[in-house]
């Protein structure tokens, strides 16, 4: 915006005014009185950026711009579940049952007239991948219980998340939509990262252990996925100087550590 018309009660507040919604210095604008005001009458001023001084202007302008594409791309990276996936797929829940609807390419067509058509995972996850530019080899793993998605490329951290928030949600919603005939439940995985976390979740549980023991004094950790508070009760299971708990609700569920002979002072 190069030029503004401000009104206010006398020329000078008018001024002030323009040069607020301008986000401009007075030194740095051309002022031209429209109207001095009178009674009952508001004074209006046109401001203008001076031609020497828009450069500049210009230039700030177009930073913001650029911060305002980070922070939208920022925004969908951290919410793809929520701005990609509800724009191809939406879910209804009625009691038990889950009603799918969906783009035909995602849909693998029912065997049966009147059986629930299925998402197909692998190719939910492509297009995934294809809108966020990420590029990644998908295998399937499959066993009595469980339907494992791995995923393996680069770049692929924005896609994990921050201890893996995002991986896990993304694998929830999978879980939810792409059903499958023998429902078993959908795990994804992305660059060996669950194997990585439950080492990583195992050695700190046995030093928060020790510590509680110690201390006399409880741990509480931050809220976690279930199948992360399952791998710390396991690992603490067998530690006959502690016990675990989880508390709360989901998604902000958590666990505390106590010492067997819980001492609060």
């Amino acid at each position: 915006m190069r030029s503004c018309e401000g009104t206010g009660r006398t020329i000078e507040q008018a001024i002030q005014n323009a040069l607020f919604d301008l986000k401009a210095s007075r030194d740095d604008v051309d002022i031209k009185i429209l109207s001095e005001g009178g009674f009952l009458k508001k004074a209006k001023v046109l401001v203008t950026i001076s031609e020497d001084a828009l450069p500049k202007y210009e230039k700030i302008e177009a930073l913001k711009k650029e911060e305002k594409k980070e922070e939208v791309k920022e925004e969908k990276e951290d919410n793809f579940v929520k701005t990609f996936l509800t724009k191809k797929i939406e879910i209804t829940e009625n009691d038990n049952n889950v009603k799918i609807v969906a783009d035909e390419e995602y849909i693998v067509p029912a065997k049966e007239e009147g059986e629930e058509k299925r998402v197909d995972a692998e190719k939910l996850l492509n297009e995934i991948l294809g809108a966020l530019n990420l590029t990644a080899e998908i295998t399937k793993e499959e066993d009595e219980k469980f339907i494992r998605y791995k995923l393996t490329g680069e770049n692929l951290n924005d896609l994990i998340g921050h201890h893996g928030e995002c991986m896990f949600a993304l694998s929830s919603y999978l879980s939810t939509v792409c059903k499958n005939e023998n429902h078993k439940k959908v795990v994804l995985d992305i660059e060996n990262y669950r194997t990585k976390r439950a080492e990583t979740l195992t050695n700190l549980a046995k030093k928060v252990a020790s510590k509680v023991a110690k201390s006399g004094r409880y741990y509480k950790f931050e809220p976690m996925d279930a199948s992360e508070r399952k791998i710390i009760h396991t690992a603490l299971q067998n530690d006959d100087r502690v016990t675990t708990m989880s508390k709360g609700e989901e998604p902000r569920r958590y666990l505390i550590v106590f010492p067997r002979e819980y001492n609060e002072n």
